[in-house]
């Protein structure tokens, strides 16, 4: 395959080997690790990856453009440490490189939740190919890439997409909703909340996944996968009025003194 492959890491061995393994026809894999303190790197190395390190950050983003600094072909396929791709679409992403006519793609990717493939979840699409020089990472948590060109979309199909092999526990879920809701509280701190809007906004959010994505076909799993969803969008705003709420409290016994 003439493009190479790129992967954030941080204690990512349990599916590593797979995505490796998915991928080890491809001409240089880069793994950009945040100092793992479990086999992550010894499996990488394993596999012939070259590895690099960043510092911990909570998240990913602040990593994705010195990773894609340091790949040295000119297209590349970013993957996170928990996603494969099948032959059909590698050939397909190198036909792309080839004929050169597009600045990125975006692929659509299978999810999973309690063992269950989530309708309400897939095709979730995502900017994952691109060649080097056409994109940039904003560096705040769950932002999408500034892409410089035309942008080419996969057909939605299981033999071209990204396998989400992740499945992720409540426990999971719980854990990195806190971690997550405090960045967005540093990008968005500052936006007022209103009481509608901690009502309207996690109802809409509901509704979105197990009604207009057809989560009610996934069963309980669908059920609480688009709970979860609700409750990461109050979480945030919950945390952003709390965090406006001790501004202006400080700010009151400031002006008091």
């Amino acid at each position: 395959m003439n493009f190479s492959v790129a992967i954030n890491t941080l204690n990512a061995e349990h599916w590593l080997a797979d995505v490796l393994q998915s991928v080890a026809d491809c001409q240089e894999v880069v793994i950009c690790d945040m100092y793992s303190t479990d086999r992550t790197v010894e499996i990488a190395k394993a596999f012939g990856a070259r590895v690099i390190y960043h510092e911990r950050t909570g998240y990913v983003e602040p990593a994705r453009n010195f990773l894609l600094s340091q790949v040295k072909t000119e297209w590349i396929l970013l993957l996170d440490a928990d996603e494969t791709v099948s032959q059909d679409l590698k050939e397909l992403l190198d036909k792309i490189a080839q004929e050169n006519k597009f600045a990125a793609v975006k692929i659509p990717r299978r999810n999973y939740f309690l063992g269950k493939f989530m309708h309400a979840a897939s095709p979730d699409y995502n900017i994952r190919f691109f060649r080097k020089k056409a994109i940039h990472w904003p560096e705040h948590i769950h932002s999408t890439p500034e892409v410089n060109g035309s942008i080419l979309t996969v057909p939605n199909s299981q033999d071209l997409s990204i396998e989400h092999l992740a499945n992720d526990s409540l426990s999971d879920i719980l854990r990195k909703t806190d971690t997550y809701t405090d960045a967005e509280v540093k990008r968005r701190a500052g936006k007022k909340i209103s009481l509608l809007g901690l009502i309207l906004s996690p109802f809409v959010r509901f509704l979105k996944f197990y009604f207009l994505k057809k989560g009610f076909q996934d069963g309980i799993p669908g059920l609480i996968f688009a709970v979860t969803k609700a409750h990461y969008k109050f979480y945030t705003l919950a945390k952003i009025y709390q965090f406006s709420s001790r501004n202006e409290a400080k700010n009151h016994r400031t002006r008091s003194t």
